[in-house]
């Protein structure tokens, strides 16, 4: 396999094994979510210059033909996820990831819950912000408001591991503080 290869498998087979806060849909009604999403009509600015933009197409491209055959909805995933993965502060591979997961890149899926696009956006985000549903099938307010709900969810993690004293990784591999509380949460779970 050749090293690109090997990195997106790594980068599905990652996200598959994360706790998927946003795939439930009852959870992703959060008060504080709301305000974040109408936070993002403004536009950024994606790519630093013109090569930057090559680089990223003539990577990236090449991976969505079997999917999206048309060239120019390609070229509007691929700028939309970089210029919302950029202002979100998440991977774009990361974005370009659940969208192959989660709707393999067809912008008028529908999943058995309702969610609707790309990044399969619950439908009744766009109506909270006074939107219309079919804004859900529009490849870069799908995008927008997936991965502003991505990189919510996600700060939202890193926050609550925090808080809960749980580190990054040590150099072992392993979080020396969370194998400590573990070993002694077991030995008061055990019976005497």
């Amino acid at each position: 396999m050749n090293r690109m290869h090997v990195r997106w498998v790594v980068l599905v087979t990652a996200l598959v094994a994360l706790p998927w806060s946003i795939a439930r849909a009852d959870r992703q009604m959060d008060p504080e979510l709301r305000g974040v999403i109408a936070a993002v009509i403004e536009p950024t600015r994606c790519f630093d210059d013109k090569y930057e933009r090559a680089v990223w197409f003539a990577t990236m491209e090449p991976r969505l033909t079997r999917h999206v055959p048309d060239a120019k909805e390609r070229q509007q995933i691929l700028d939309a996820v970089h210029c919302e993965a950029r202002r979100v502060g998440v991977p774009p591979e990361l974005v370009l990831a659940v969208m192959d997961v989660e709707s393999r890149f067809d912008r008028f899926a529908v999943s058995s819950a309702g969610a609707i696009g790309l990044m399969q956006v619950m439908p009744f985000w766009p109506r909270e912000l006074g939107m219309t549903n079919d804004q859900l099938v529009r490849i870069a307010d799908n995008v927008r408001m997936g991965t502003t709900i991505l990189g919510y969810y996600l700060r939202k993690d890193r926050l609550a591991l925090a808080r809960r004293g749980v580190r990054g990784p040590s150099p072992s591999g392993r979080c020396r503080a969370t194998a400590r509380r573990c070993r002694q949460a077991d030995l008061r779970r055990r019976p005497r």
